[in-house]
């Protein structure tokens, strides 16, 4: 059982975290920088977890954690024995895995690494302050945006969090950081608490839009957005919403917020006071300036934005959420304007890999549910989709109705693939859809790729933009995506004109 009086004073790196018994679940990215910090502030700690590398084996030895490797199906008998006061959990374990339902039923507290790393942020001092950024999509790109604009101000700044870098590694960076700018899942906020000394109090946050996703996990719909609208509890400075998604608005609304939070809206229309939006081709800031109801600050413009590959309608959306987060701590128009010259978008981010016979070949195998495919779709008149994966339990057949206006042809891949054939069906029975069903992932890709080009004409972009989730074929989004650039490549050999080409269409739609 938890010492509760104790836990609630732990609120500092400083605070008294030794002899802390700490039972960790897992020992990937997340589970070992939760091992590592504990292990360095005098915590005992067990690592429980079904496979570890030899690599982390080792290392985990070497700061003095303890392993356990067993199956996580039901709770061993040395976790039972370890008699843990605290238990940090990891994403990729469920709220009913039998771990959590035991901890719950012997009342033992649970955290997230979000929550550590909130209280022993004053590692390096002063601490840094937060900036949070979730939604459905967009996040990563959103996250790296600002944290360009904070540091081309001079601000010490680290995306950090879901995007890969934990957190608790950039509070424990040992230079410290003026900002953090943390990308957060919906797993991660599950795991929050809205009140105590484990509540966030960011300076500023946004939810940049809200679709059905990860219900597999949350268990329903609602679940799932009330994970999400944790992302503006305690906000200081400002709540930044997306204008055209009710339900981020929604969540603004019922915040319980520090006095003078303001909400800033944005959206893709010209913007009222207190907004970010597009007049005219230019991309204004009526939020952060003393005579908003009169007047504008210019950010950037819509034809500079496409001569950087970053004109599609869901990175501009992006990138106004990114300028109300960074403005909100005091950067100047012409810093972000700045930022915005220089910036470029990850991989298998709407990507163009080649172009050949009037042909381009797009890699957005970061859309890996239906809301951002549909941002994808969206920004090319006429598409071969390759499409499918892992569905994870949501409904296709909006965002294939939505677009069959577009729709060249259609390759369907994954496992997931009777949905998306009858989806077709019933929404265009004239459309001529192919299945690949080979389960080698070798050839799923030159079998998607050699379809695709059979099908597509001069003026049609191939669009790798699956709406599904990779793990059922591929190791990840990352490796869905080389795999396509290199079957492209393959595919068209010589002709392939891939050299100059931006990532994204030189137009906003």
């Amino acid at each position: 059982m938890t010492d509760a009086s104790r836990l609630d004073g732990l609120t500092s790196w400083r605070s008294d975290w030794s002899g802390l018994r700490v039972l960790v679940l897992g020992a990937g990215v997340t589970g070992f920088a939760a091992a590592d910090t504990l292990a360095e502030l005098g915590a005992e700690v067990l690592v429980v977890a079904p496979k570890v590398d030899d690599d982390r084996v080792r290392v985990l030895q070497v700061i003095g954690a303890r392993l356990l490797q067993h199956p996580l199906d039901a709770v061993p008998d040395e976790v039972a024995a370890f008699d843990p006061e605290l238990v940090i959990t990891s994403p990729g374990f469920h709220p009913d895995h039998p771990l959590l339902e035991w901890a719950a039923s012997e009342q033992v507290a649970v955290w997230g690494d979000i929550e550590l790393a909130w209280r022993v942020r004053d590692k390096v001092e002063p601490a840094a302050e937060w900036i949070l950024v979730t939604g459905t999509n967009g996040k990563t790109t959103t996250t790296q945006l600002t944290a360009t604009m904070l540091a081309a101000h001079g601000l010490r700044a680290a995306p950090c969090g879901n995007i890969g870098v934990p957190v608790l590694d950039a509070v424990r960076d040992p230079g410290g950081f003026d900002v953090l700018v943390v990308e957060l899942s919906s797993y991660q906020l599950h795991a929050l608490p809205l009140t105590g000394p484990g509540a966030l109090h960011p300076v500023s946050s946004v939810c940049l839009n809200i679709a059905d996703d990860h219900l597999d996990w949350h268990g329903s719909a609602e679940a799932y957005r009330a994970a999400k609208a944790k992302v503006y509890e305690h906000v200081r400075v400002a709540c930044v919403y997306n204008k055209s998604d009710a339900a981020t608005e929604r969540m603004v609304r019922e915040a319980d917020v520090e006095e003078g939070a303001r909400a800033i809206g944005f959206d893709l229309g010209v913007p009222g006071p207190s907004d970010f939006g597009i007049a005219e081709g230019v991309l204004c800031d009526r939020a952060f300036l003393d005579d908003r109801r009169n007047t504008a600050l210019e950010l950037t413009t819509l034809d500079e934005l496409a001569q950087a590959g970053l004109a599609a309608p869901h990175v501009v959306a992006n990138i106004l959420a990114a300028a109300a987060l960074a403005r909100s701590v005091g950067v100047p128009p012409a810093t972000v304007h700045d930022a915005l010259a220089s910036f470029r978008l990850d991989a298998h981010r709407i990507e163009q890999v080649a172009a050949a016979d009037g042909v381009s070949w797009v890699d957005d195998s970061k859309a890996t549910n239906p809301h951002a495919a549909q941002a994808s779709l969206a920004a090319y008149p006429s598409v071969v989709w390759i499409v499918g994966g892992l569905l994870k339990g949501v409904d296709i057949d909006a965002l294939v109705a939505g677009h069959v206006d577009r729709l060249r042809a259609v390759v369907v891949i994954g496992v997931d693939r009777a949905p998306l054939v009858a989806a077709f069906a019933r929404h265009a029975p004239g459309l001529e859809v192919v299945e690949v069903d080979s389960a080698d992932t070798g050839d799923v890709m030159r079998h998607a790729v050699a379809s695709a080009a059979g099908l597509a004409q001069a003026g049609d972009t191939v669009l790798l933009a699956p709406a599904a989730a990779s793990m059922d074929q591929f190791t990840d989004y990352a490796d869905r995506g080389r795999r396509f650039a290199g079957a492209v490549h393959e595919y068209l050999g010589g002709e392939a004109d891939d050299g100059s080409a931006p990532r994204a269409p030189g137009h906003a739609g």
